[in-house]
């Protein structure tokens, strides 16, 4: 059976890792790189950056972070944040990253997933996704620009085409779960891993240690993003590592 990962997500903004909720009261936590070496250390299985604020102007900043963490780290490193085009993802694989990560550009253009795919091969190319119940409880609606906009995209139709372009993985975040701690959301994840043979990165929700064990019980989900249980200090990766063993889940230590 492959090892289920574990993967810190290091939120940028002007340089520094921030945390909020739902999206907004974002609060500075540290350095990325430090913040990145330290969870390589405790069995981190990769690293994503996240230039939540990316535009060009600034774009010169998250560029010196991935050669400094590339650097600095031996795990896989994963940028995403305001990646448009080919271009902007050679940059950002020139500078140290092994895979980038896109969202909304994705969705303005699948055409980039498949271009991607192609040029940089399927391992390079990870298409994060978010995502919310429909109010009737229908299925769920693909939002972009940070959650503020619902493409009115079903979930699954899009994940299944992400596929068949040639995305090497899911990144799938639950609005309704984001920062709230209340753990990931199952039943979309079920829905989304029964529908694609590709990996999925559960992200949304975790609050606990426990909350990991459960989306790797009840899921098939391959990998757990993990933010602020770590950030804050509330949990090792290596806690989350030796829980993930005496519950005979499989699991990478140093």
């Amino acid at each position: 059976m492959l090892t289920k990962r574990i993967i810190p997500c290091l939120d940028i903004k002007d340089g520094q890792v921030v945390k909020g909720i739902n999206f907004v009261g974002l609060q500075a936590v540290g350095d990325p790189v430090e913040l990145a070496k330290r969870y390589e250390d405790q069995s981190a299985d990769e690293v994503v950056f996240l230039d939540i604020t990316a535009s060009y102007e600034n774009r010169d900043t998250i560029y010196d972070l991935i050669g400094r963490a590339a650097r600095e780290l031996s795990i896989p490193l994963t940028v995403g944040g305001g990646i448009r085009t080919i271009d902007d993802f050679r940059k950002i694989l020139q500078h140290g990253a092994d895979k980038v990560s896109i969202n909304s550009s994705a969705i303005a253009n699948p055409q980039l997933i498949a271009d991607a795919a192609q040029e940089f091969g399927v391992q390079c190319v990870v298409v994060a996704i978010d995502a919310k119940e429909r109010v009737d409880q229908s299925g769920y609606d693909v939002y972009v620009k940070g959650g503020r906009e619902n493409t009115e995209l079903d979930l699954l139709e899009w994940v299944k085409k992400c596929e068949q372009l040639g995305a090497g993985e899911i990144l799938l975040t639950s609005m309704d779960k984001d920062g709230t701690k209340s753990g990931y959301d199952i039943a979309m994840l079920n829905a989304v891993c029964q529908t694609v043979n590709i990996p999925v990165i559960a992200s949304g929700g975790c609050g606990s240690i426990q909350d990991i064990v459960d989306v790797f019980e009840q899921t098939t989900s391959d990998a757990a993003l993990v933010a602020s249980l770590f950030h804050y200090g509330e949990a090792t990766v290596d806690d989350v590592k030796a829980s993930m063993q005496q519950n005979n889940i499989p699991a990478r230590r140093l």
